[in-house]
């Protein structure tokens, strides 16, 4: 350990320990912009600048190494000063369109200037060359305002391994983009939005389509279906003041009810349709000798990255849609069959966690209902600032319900929110329908958690061992894909996740999001399924009755047209 004053107290840390890491643990506030914890330490923007003894200049608290003996205060004049300095300098060099930025009242550069009492701007002249970029359907990026903190750099390129942006240029020209200039649409950017949620200020932001819904809610020839995902209810409550962590379902369901959709639907409800359609096929593929490991395909970052970087791999992947994609089809088919709405007059709206569900409901496969299976994806984000648009006290509604027949789910579709989730479901069924035997302890301890790679073994009588593994990240998927090229990856089953721990991490999630944060939400998840009275896919009636009445048989002709797709090979 090493011990060091800060502020007159002493602080034990390890070695290697920043200064900045000391004062978090003596609960000494350092304001903080470029820094990120767990992922990014670069002194760049000067605003933890703190004063050491003995040394002339101030220094950077989050790389400055807590060394033993030594001497640091966090606030006196000249450290003020000189934060103050550093925050007036962005600014001037910032828009300052406020009021109108997707971030106000949650941006960092906005608070940190509130907190060090920044009033006026001293320092007018020539700001850098801006520009927007909106050509992806998923992400939105403002030049003019990034303030070069490289918090998304260091996310594409460190832990999701996509590099699609770079730090460019030097001096007052450098810029923070895809290279040559490049649109995002046009490079091979995955859509995960995890640099939305790490960028301070609103730089980049997911693609809103809240206009476009509010127009299918105002067209009284539209009838406006919408679903929600597992990971938004244990996440949107952030957002009007809950703790990380709590489920807010029945609020929400009220909400959307008086924003004015006609029927809410549960992405839980195909959650447990893609388990059943999954399973049989790793089943098909164990039993008859089919491409092992199979891959799971809910995940769109996912796809998208593995169609960039390892073509090669795709005939590992599931076929399965996403259950986003799933209930589109199904709304604009079977619901609409069943209630006589022609469903060109059908709106499907999907409320997800992620900014790359906005991509896959453009991929052109995607219709395979006659029409576009998803017509609009709102963030977490997004469905919240609509129902403040709406003037609709969230916190005093009384708690909704979803409607039949398609929001009806069990404990298993719940933990798709969670990595490690979907594998858990999958092998409750799987191993039910492999055995015929009823499956006791139905926790698989060893698929949860958020490290970053996750194996286990699992015995099942008549098959043998079946092995999986678990991936959340890109840049964890990558390592197990290198793996599966080399002929070292001996699995039967692999759940692959774009986002760090999941969809409670989406990149379209409440802001901020940290590992504590990714933890709370997913457990969460885990207590209401184990709160439910059915917590295996295939005990979901209303699954089964969409067997009977429609689809007949998983792996069917019309299970095989509605519910599966293709992919396609994009390269680098």
């Amino acid at each position: 350990m090493t011990t060091l004053t800060i502020d007159g107290q002493k602080v034990q840390v390890e070695q290697g320990a920043t200064i900045l890491q000391a004062a978090l643990k003596a609960k000494i506030h350092i304001p903080t912009l470029c820094y990120l914890s767990e992922v990014q330490a670069i002194g760049a923007c000067r605003v933890c600048l703190v004063e050491v003894e003995g040394n002339r200049a101030l220094q950077a608290a989050c790389v400055f190494p807590a060394t033993e003996g030594i001497v640091v205060i966090t606030n006196n004049e000249r450290v003020r000063k000189a934060r103050k300095f550093s925050v007036e300098m962005l600014i001037s060099n910032h828009p300052m369109d406020c009021l109108t930025c997707a971030r106000n009242l949650n941006c960092e550069l906005q608070k940190i200037a509130e907190e060090l009492g920044v009033r006026e701007v001293r320092f007018p002249g020539e700001k850098s060359k801006g520009g927007i970029d909106e050509l992806s359907p998923s992400i939105r990026r403002d030049q003019g305002k990034c303030i070069l903190c490289r918090r998304c750099v260091t996310v594409c390129q460190n832990i999701q391994t996509v590099t699609a942006l770079f730090a460019q240029g030097r001096g007052f020209e450098t810029k923070v983009g895809p290279a040559y200039d490049e649109s995002i649409n046009d490079i091979a950017c995955t859509n995960c939005g995890q640099c939305s949620l790490v960028c301070p200020v609103g730089a980049i932001t997911e693609k809103s389509s809240i206009d476009d819904v509010w127009d299918a809610l105002s067209d009284p020839s539209k009838f406006v279906v919408v679903q929600d995902a597992p990971a938004v209810r244990a996440a949107l409550g952030e957002e009007f003041g809950y703790p990380p962590g709590t489920l807010v379902t029945g609020k929400m369901l009220a909400a959307v009810r008086k924003l004015g959709f006609d029927r809410v639907f549960d992405t839980n409800f195909t959650a447990d349709l893609t388990i059943i359609e999954e399973g049989n096929e790793l089943i098909k593929r164990i039993k008859e000798g089919g491409t092992l490991p199979l891959i799971t395909s809910c995940s769109p970052g996912w796809i998208k990255f593995i169609e960039h970087f390892y073509p090669d791999l795709l005939p590992h992947l599931s076929t399965c849609k996403s259950p986003q994609q799933m209930l589109g089809a199904l709304a604009k088919t079977y619901y609409a069959e069943k209630e006589g709405i022609n469903p060109k007059d059908m709106v499907v709206v999907s409320v997800m966690p992620c900014t790359a569900k906005k991509f896959e409901c453009d991929r052109p496969e995607m219709t395979d209902s006659g029409y576009k299976d998803v017509d609009y994806v709102l963030t977490t984000r997004e469905l919240a600032r609509m129902i403040k648009q709406a003037g609709i006290e969230f916190n005093k509604l009384e708690d909704g319900e979803y409607d039949a027949p398609m929001g009806e789910y069990t404990g298993a579709a719940t933990l798709f929110g969670a990595t490690g989730g979907v594998m858990e479901a999958a092998l409750r069924t799987a191993y039910e329908v492999l055995t015929g035997k009823t499956l006791e302890n139905l926790d698989f301890i060893g698929v949860r958690g958020l490290k970053g790679i996750k194996e286990a073994i699992v015995p099942v009588e008549g098959v043998g061992d079946v092995k999986v593994a678990v991936a959340h990240g890109l840049g964890n998927a990558r390592k197990l894909m290198e793996r599966l090229k080399e002929g070292t990856a001996d699995y039967h089953f692999i759940e692959v996740m774009a986002c760090p721990g999941g969809c409670v991490g989406g990149g379209g999630q409440p802001i901020p999001v940290n590992y504590e944060i990714r933890q709370l939400r997913a457990e969460a998840l885990y207590q209401e399924d184990r709160d439910m009275p059915r917590r295996k896919s295939h005990e979901n009636p209303a699954v089964t009755r969409l067997y009977e009445e429609f689809l007949k048989t998983p792996l069917g002709e019309k299970s095989h047209h509605l519910l599966h797709t293709k992919y396609k090979a994009r390269g680098v």
